[in-house]
């Protein structure tokens, strides 16, 4: 019996959560002229296992989740079905690296790499757990996204459009168990907010033309480089533009509390399990 197993799922928040998402999944259908394959990420920062355990199970059966705390993430992890799909979408702290990757196999991607030091620190860690998972081959390479700065803003993490070629080089020869998936941005709120079907959304043109700029120069076809863009504000515009996955936190699980009343429920409910 798995931990997952002994947890209560609330039947009213199940049901309201599938409805939310399959909302969202049916703005994503119609956001898809092209008919491409669009990745739903529902972001559950700061939500309880249980909200993420009720998404997974029928009649949602939903895969990806995405995380913005690693030692959140960690938590979640080693409670939760080794069939969910984690992603981790925060801000990336090197030394924070090599745990993440060994500690974590159904670990499907990382969305921020910016630097080289990072890209190493995971290589390190999706090595050790290579080595010590018995079978390397359905293991398989960590999907990794150089996060780009699309909006220039100095408090934003990302490398910048024009040094993006480099650091995707770097991964492709120098991290053999890391594989280029694609770019990602997290654009200006403005820009986000402003974003309409008559206004177009600066962001993601920089990053679709950094994309193909990266995928020329280093010799591969654009649509091996996938593009991570569009959050709960501008998910739809983003598929327009060309994204092949959004990022949906509030519209699927309503507003967030605050870090520290996350982690004071999650406490009291430790407690009382």
């Amino acid at each position: 019996m798995s931990q997952a197993d002994g947890m209560h799922i609330n039947p009213q928040r199940a049901k309201q959560l599938a409805d939310n998402i399959g909302h969202v999944t049916q703005k994503i259908t119609a956001a898809n002229k092209a008919g491409r394959n669009i990745r739903l990420i529902a972001v559950s920062k700061l939500k309880p296992a249980t909200d993420v355990l009720a998404l997974h199970q029928p009649p949602a059966s939903h895969s990806h989740f995405g995380e913005n705390y690693s030692q959140e993430l960690h938590e979640k992890a080693a409670l939760l079905p080794r069939s969910i799909k984690w992603h981790f979408i925060g801000a990336l702290q090197t030394n924070k690296c090599k745990a993440l990757t060994e500690q974590i196999p159904n670990l499907f991607c990382v969305s921020s790499v910016d630097a080289v030091k990072k890209a190493n620190a995971l290589e390190k860690g999706r090595a050790a757990l290579a080595e010590k998972d018995q079978n390397e081959e359905k293991l398989g390479k960590l999907r990794v996204l150089v996060q780009v700065n699309t909006s220039g803003e100095e408090n934003k993490s990302g490398v910048e459009p024009d040094n993006t070629t480099t650091l995707c080089k770097h991964i492709r020869e120098q991290c053999p168990h890391l594989q280029l998936a694609g770019l990602m941005t997290i654009g200006a709120i403005a820009r986000s907010q402003a974003t309409t079907a008559d206004v177009e959304n600066e962001d993601f043109i920089t990053l679709r033309q950094t994309r193909d700029k990266v995928a020329k120069e280093l010799g591969m076809k654009e649509e091996e480089l996938e593009l991570s863009m569009g959050m709960s504000s501008d998910f739809e515009s983003a598929i327009q533009h060309g994204s092949d996955e959004v990022r949906v936190g509030t519209t699927i699980f309503g507003e967030r509390p605050s870090k520290e009343d996350a982690k004071a429920k999650a406490s009291a409910e430790k407690a009382e399990a």
